[in-house]
């Protein structure tokens, strides 16, 4: 009895440890993810949040949330990368691809969240705008599917939809920009420079004072040529508060903005 007793107590004590320990494991993974979120979102240390990631997985491996983060942190490192000399712009590709492996490997681990198909979406519109838009109509189309199924699954907060709006309305403003009938060749006649404004203005509902947002509806105000519109957007670029690494080159080119069209 005594024996079976014993034998009992250290069963519970096996399931205590496993318990315990997977607690940490959680813990110490979100602990990690939001260090890295405070240095991306806070501190604006892509290095930083970089390391971070690279510890984590190393301790996490084959984790979605550290890969759709790995792909950010990429993302904004290769936009800082020079990008004068053809092996500085073929080492700035490399890094906008390194951005959609981890990406794509996070749909694959995780295809009900949002948040990877944009991040996905987001890597690879950079590729496509760094090869050029037109010649790469294939990863558009990617792009636009990749934010519509981040926008169908409706998941991951405001913030993440919001910005899937916003990448499929930059989608549908820089597409829109070539000769309908050209586009249309390309299997790219569905862009649309009205409905990129509406995606705009519903990214800004989702998620306001975001200055990225108010700048590129503006400009596809001024391409409409409503221009008061225009003003009002503009203004809201410099009455929002700096929540993004690049908000102060948004703010001066709000300010020159505003300065060009004062008088249309």
């Amino acid at each position: 009895m005594k024996t079976n007793q014993k034998f009992f107590t250290a069963f519970l004590f096996v399931i205590f440890l496993a318990c315990f320990s997977a607690v940490s494991f959680s813990q110490t993974l979100d602990e990690l993810l939001n260090q890295c979120d405070n240095y991306l979102d806070v501190s604006f240390d892509n290095q930083k949040a970089l390391d971070v990631l690279q510890k984590a997985d190393k301790l996490f491996p084959n984790n979605w949330e550290v890969y759709w983060r790995l792909s950010r942190v990429y993302v904004y490192m290769a936009e800082k990368m020079p990008d004068n000399t053809g092996a500085q712009k073929d080492a700035q590709l490399a890094v906008y691809q390194k951005a959609y492996n981890y990406a794509d490997q996070s749909v694959k681990l995780a295809p009900d969240k949002s948040v990877t198909y944009l991040r996905r979406a987001i890597a690879n519109g950079r590729i496509a705008l760094f090869k050029g838009v037109f010649s790469v109509a294939g990863v558009v189309n990617a792009v636009k599917a990749d934010c519509e199924k981040a926008i169908s699954l409706g998941n991951g907060g405001n913030y993440v939809q919001a910005l899937a709006y916003y990448v499929l309305a930059r989608t549908n403003d820089k597409v829109s920009e070539k000769w309908a009938p050209a586009r249309a060749v390309l299997g790219l006649g569905w862009a649309n420079l009205d409905q990129a404004i509406t995606d705009y203005n519903t990214a800004i509902k989702l998620y306001p004072n975001f200055r990225m947002f108010y700048l590129d509806l503006a400009k596809a105000y001024i391409k409409k040529d409503e221009y008061s519109k225009a003003r009002d957007m503009l203004n809201k670029v410099i009455s929002s508060p700096k929540r993004d690494e690049n908000d102060d080159e948004q703010l001066a080119e709000a300010k020159s903005l505003l300065e060009k069209i004062k008088n249309e």
